[in-house]
Formats: structure tokens, sequence, C-alpha cells
């Protein structure tokens, strides 16, 4: 099995065999063919009577008699095959102008007229001397050269037969559509090409041939017990940012469906938590809103993802879009209620993060502009807790799911978090500053300031076949990035200035 080729050989039958069933259908049998469809054949008597049936009440024949249970058909005629038809390719004496004849057994055709053309120059085939007709119960039609693809509809009105006393009770007949043509598909004669008409058998055949060879195909991979491309073994310590904890909660289970294996542990408690962690031996890898501070020569860094940060406040509040300005003073203690910037009368809450956070790190450094958040004052987010300075009450959370869930339930309280989880939630306000909003554009143009570079921290470089590397490089290709676009978070290549990541403004 592992000697052979057989994927190879499968792959090429996959490929061959619907070549030669295309040339065998459409060069050798279906050059030519003439086809017809018929696409409507209605009864037009009023069933219930209606108000609105108007000039169909009144159908007549052309010397003033009442048609007796009128009826409509359309019909189309196409060139279906390959190749173009001819006069000359219809099987008829070369002396008769009719190709083709429609019957209508039971009725008498009331009046007829060819419509919808595909080609304005098919008009010069239906002339007085065509052979165009209709006789009794029979529409004639003339031999009409038609390119492929050519068609051209015939719309007829009839009547029931005077001979054909079955009454409304029966419905009538099928029409019977009678030609051929020299050397066409099958027999040569007129094929129904109805809409939506059931698969072929020779279709079947085909599907059930290019079905077996992937069921073939899939055998031969599972029975195959090589490694799966860039898949490593092991295991790996994952830790820092909370902001960045879905995506890897995600990606970390998907790589390990795709790896038997690799085994990941998910501890994200912080980025600075996560960077002083960082042992070496290349077990451990640490995730980190923005670049770590000085202190940490050892460790390595590598941009993984661009994430943006929103301000977010309860929904009471009444307030969408602040100034930076503005923030920086609800945050020094200037304003302590939301009034005095345009909202409601509340009282401003501030929601944060502990000092080994990355988002708080960014905030500060986005938003705050450099300024360090003034320490907690408030254990339950409401008042200020006993023996606290009075002003604005702070508290702060661990995790980004307790800010969100705090900020939420708080009235009139005001916090900050990764976007994509804040704005997966219907029960916060996401802020806009300055007037605009948390997008890609907007921060790769220089116009939003409240966004980081996500990286990843190794002690030391890694050896290219570690689970580490693995999974970093995991990250960065098409499947990871469609995980870390899932949950707010953009790839890096997204960015004009991919390399660093980074806005080019």
């Amino acid at each position: 099995m592992n000697s052979f080729p057989w994927g190879v050989v499968l792959a090429v039958f996959g490929v061959v065999v619907p070549i030669i069933a295309f040339l065998y259908e459409f060069v050798l049998v279906g050059r030519k063919r003439l086809g017809y469809r018929v696409q409507m054949d209605t009864i037009a008597t009023d069933e219930v009577h209606s108000e609105y049936a108007g000039a169909l009440q009144q159908l007549r024949k052309s010397g003033g008699d009442p048609l007796v249970d009128p009826s409509f058909v359309l019909l189309r005629i196409e060139n279906n095959g390959a190749t173009h038809i001819d006069t000359s390719d219809y099987a008829v004496l070369d002396d008769d102008k009719v190709g083709v004849r429609v019957r209508f057994p039971g009725r008498r055709v009331a009046g007829m007229v060819v419509t919808e053309l595909s080609d304005g120059f098919l008009r010069h085939s239906f002339s007085e001397t065509s052979g165009l007709n209709a006789v009794d119960g029979v529409i004639e039609l003339p031999k009409v050269p038609m390119n492929r693809a050519a068609h051209y509809k015939v719309l007829a009105a009839l009547e029931r037969h005077p001979d054909n006393d079955n009454g409304r009770s029966v419905a009538f007949a099928d029409p019977e559509v009678v030609g051929g043509i020299k050397g066409g598909a099958g027999r040569g004669g007129l094929q129904e090409t109805k809409s939506n008409a059931g698969t072929s058998l020779r279709a079947v055949w085909l599907v059930a041939f290019l079905v077996a060879v992937i069921v073939a195909q899939s055998i031969i991979s599972f029975g195959d017990d090589k490694t799966p491309l860039d898949c490593a073994k092991g295991k790996l310590i994952i830790t820092g940012s909370t902001a960045f904890s879905p995506v890897l909660q995600e990606a970390t289970r998907s790589y390990a469906h795709s790896c038997s294996g690799a085994h990941f542990t998910v501890d994200t408690k912080g980025s600075a938590e996560g960077l002083q962690r960082l042992k070496p031996g290349g077990g451990m890898l640490a995730f980190s809103d923005g670049v770590k501070p000085d202190g940490y020569p050892q460790l390595i860094q590598r941009p993984v993802a661009f994430s943006l940060f929103s301000v977010v406040v309860n929904k009471d509040a009444g307030v969408q879009d602040l100034s930076l300005q503005q923030i920086r003073k609800i945050y020094n203690g200037q304003v302590s209620n939301w009034q005095d910037v345009g909202g409601k009368d509340q009282p401003v809450r501030l929601v944060g993060r502990y000092s080994n956070s990355g988002t708080r790190k960014t905030f500060e450094q986005r938003v705050l502009g450099g300024r360090r958040e003034p320490g907690d004052t408030s254990d339950d987010c409401r008042e200020p807790a006993a023996g606290a300075q009075g002003g604005v009450p702070r508290c702060a959370r661990s995790s980004t799911e307790d800010l969100l869930d705090v900020v939420a339930h708080t009235q009139g309280a005001m916090g900050y978090a990764e976007e994509g989880a804040a704005s997966s939630r219907g029960d916060l306000q996401l802020v806009r500053i300055g007037g605009h909003k948390a997008t890609l554009e907007e921060a790769d143009h220089g116009a939003y300031p409240f966004w980081e570079t996500e990286y990843a921290y190794t002690y030391g470089e890694l050896p290219s076949g570690s689970l580490a590397a693995s999974f970093i490089r995991y990250l960065t290709n098409d499947v990871g990035k469609d995980i870390v676009r899932a949950h707010g978070p953009r790839p890096c290549d997204e960015l004009r200035n991919a390399y660093l990541c980074q806005p080019s403004k």
C-alpha cells in the first residue's frame, strides 16, 4: 500500500474519466441535439368565477364564436447540442418545408404566434412561405437554422376539438412533438429538456464513480500513519493575556483536533504575569497585549495579531461618543456625573483591571496618554469602601469577562475591554472615541487610538519542530487566522504595515 502510489492513480482516474465522459457526451454523441420544452400548458376556464377574469372570459375565434374550453400552450424549441443545426439537418424529405410538428390530441389550434427569438435574424425563418402553419390540431414549424444555444418559442391558443366529448372532467393529453435531426444524439429525435429534470443515468454513474474515488482516497489517507503537515507532539502551557484567551482556547482545541499527540493547557491571568512565568525549555508560551517592559532580555517576541479595544459604559448612562479629553477628565476624577458630558443624571463609576493586565497598560498608554490609572477605592464598584477617599468610585477585576459583567449590571459604570469580547454582548454600550468606531480601517489610518499588537513571547529561540513553534505558525496561517478574525482581533497581514503589525500612521 505504501510503496505503490494509489493516491496518484486514483487522482488521475478522477480527472481522466470525467474528461472522457464529457467528450463522449458532447463531442461524439451530443454534437447535434434539438430539444423542446413545454413551459406552459394550462386551461383558461374560470373555475372560481373570479370578477377579475376580464378578457379571458371572452376568448373567441376569428369568426366571433367563443372558444370551447380554451387552453394555452407555450413551447420552447432549442438547440441544446454542441454544434449548429442547418436546414439540411432536419430528418425530413428535402422538399418538405416542415421540420417539426406539434400535435395536440383532443384539441384544435385557434391561434398561435412565434415569440421570444434568441436572435433577431431568426425572424426571417418564419416567413409566409417558410412552412409555418397550423392545421386543425397540429402546428407545423419550419426547418429553422439554429446556432448553438439558439431558441424560439411558440405560444398557442387552443380549444376542445368537436370530436373530443370527454368534457372538462378529463384533462387534455400532453402535446406531442414530432421531428428529428440527422446524426443527432441518441436516435436523432427531439429530446424533451424539462427544467430541473431528473439526473440522467450517465450523470448518476459518473457521480458514483467520483464518490468512489473520493472514498478510496480517504481510506488511503486514513491508512497513512504519517504525521500531518507541521504537526508537533508534546505538551504546551499557554499563559498571558485574558483578552486574547478566547482565541487561544479555540485555536488550541482546533490544533489538537487536527494533530494527535498535542496537549495544551491554557491558563491566562494577565499579560504581566504571563511574562513573569516564562522559563527556559520551550514548554510555555506567553501572549501579551503590547511589547514587553524592560527587564526581560531573554524573551523573544513575535507579532501574531492586531487587537482592537473599546471603552464600554452601562447602557443607562446615555453616552455613545466621548473625546480623548473627556475620557481623561473622567479618569482624573474631574467628571463625576454623566450629565457633565452629555449623558444622563447618573454617577460615574469606573471599573478597571489589575496592574498586571495588558489591556490596562494599553488603555493607560493609548487613551490616558501614558498616565497611570488611579488606584481602587471601592470593593463593590458602587460606593467608596470604608476609609477610602471620596470621589468617583473605582474598582478592578481580574478578567475581561468579569469587567464586562460589572459594567453591564452597575448603573453609571464605565470600563474597557477587547473589542471582540465587548461587541459580542448586547447589554453594553460601546463608546466611540472622538467619533471613530473600533474598526481595523479607522485604526490603520490613525483615527482610532485604542489598539495594541498581540505578541507571542518565548524564552529564547524555539526549535523549529517544537510544539510552541508549530502553534505560533498555526495562529498566523489560514485556519489560525480565521479563528483570530472570528473573535475580533485581526491577522497582521490585513494591516498596511503587516511586518510590524501596527498602523502605518
